[in-house]
């Protein structure tokens, strides 16, 4: 991970941890290419989590907007999810 993203992750922690009572739900929001593939994983990656996603499709249908109402255990956990979901390809976190 870059030094850029490093701090990015620990201001969110810090602004997480400030902010919210702990464990707490917490909406993820994610853009991404519309291949079946990418939002499969993003839906995959909260399995059995509880979680209620949505998904609307972009006007022009190349992106997806995928919005993930999760109960999270801590800010770190929070920070743990969007690391692990940095991995596919084209995905924007919000």
């Amino acid at each position: 991970m870059d030094k850029k993203s490093e701090e990015f992750y620990a201001r969110l922690k810090q602004e997480l941890t400030d902010s919210t009572l702990w464990p707490s739900e917490y909406l993820f929001k994610f853009i991404v290419p519309s291949l079946p593939a990418n939002v499969e994983k993003v839906e995959k990656s909260f399995d059995n989590m509880g979680a209620v996603i949505e998904t609307t499709q972009s006007k022009t249908g190349k992106y997806t907007a995928v919005s993930v109402n999760v109960r999270m255990v801590s800010a770190q956990s929070v920070i743990d999810k969007y690391i692990e979901l940095s991995g596919i390809e084209g995905i924007i976190s919000l």
